[in-house]
């Protein structure tokens, strides 16, 4: 593997850890709803924006993440709270364009605990809430790969477990371990799914749309 391979194979983080904390302290606070996304969910919710096959206008997503208005303490707390998230997600998006694989922000693995139960779970289960933000997208042109490229997102956000064929694959505690330690690349297919440059198109990436009139189904929060 040259240096270049073992470079791409590093994963990186999105925002420092102060970010972060800055992220988790408001997301805790009592200024926002207590149905809101917490930091882990915002995360993968974030990283799903980025992947996305069309772009969500920011005062959608952030109703969707906050389950409302957050009573910020003034204009300047706003922007800086919504300056953070767009961060997770334009860097996300900048990183993946590169062929580079995000960092989350806890350790990949189970050990042996379902995934709801751990951080894992919540990420995957943020990062299809923002799959539901336009779910008509994600599946319109191919959605049997999209359908592929979904499952283990799907199988460890603990969200399908109602669903028979879910929950039988989620029974294999080997597979979702597997899944686990693989969410970074995992992530990045799903990107290179939706914007890869095509030969048709002179190696330009793909254009990402505006988002159609809203077509979500309903989902049950966690």
């Amino acid at each position: 593997m040259s240096d270049s391979d073992n470079a791409a194979a590093v994963p990186e983080p999105l925002v420092n850890d102060e970010a972060l904390e800055r992220l988790d302290e408001f997301l805790d606070s009592d200024r926002v709803d207590e149905d809101a996304l917490d930091l882990i969910s915002t995360h993968g919710f974030m990283v799903a924006l980025a992947v996305a096959p069309c772009h969500v206008p920011d005062e959608q997503w952030q109703a969707e993440l906050f389950q409302g208005e957050p009573a910020y303490a003034d204009q300047t707390e706003r922007d800086d709270i919504t300056g953070l998230l767009a961060a997770l997600r334009d860097n996300a998006m900048a990183l993946l364009e590169q062929g580079r694989l995000p960092e989350l922000p806890f350790e990949l693995v189970l050990d042996g605990l379902p995934p709801e139960e751990t951080p894992v779970g919540d990420w995957c289960a943020g990062f299809m809430e923002g799959v539901f933000l336009d779910e008509s997208a994600w599946f319109a042109d191919d959605d049997e790969a999209a359908a592929a490229l979904l499952l283990p997102f799907m199988l460890l956000s603990g969200l399908f477990d109602d669903e028979p064929d879910i929950a039988e694959l989620a029974g294999d505690a080997r597979r979702l371990e597997a899944l686990t330690a693989q969410l970074p690349e995992l992530v990045l297919d799903v990107y290179l799914h939706y914007r890869v440059p095509s030969e048709a198109s002179g190696g330009k990436p793909k254009p990402r749309p505006k988002q159609a009139k809203a077509n979500k189904k309903a989902k049950p929060r966690r």
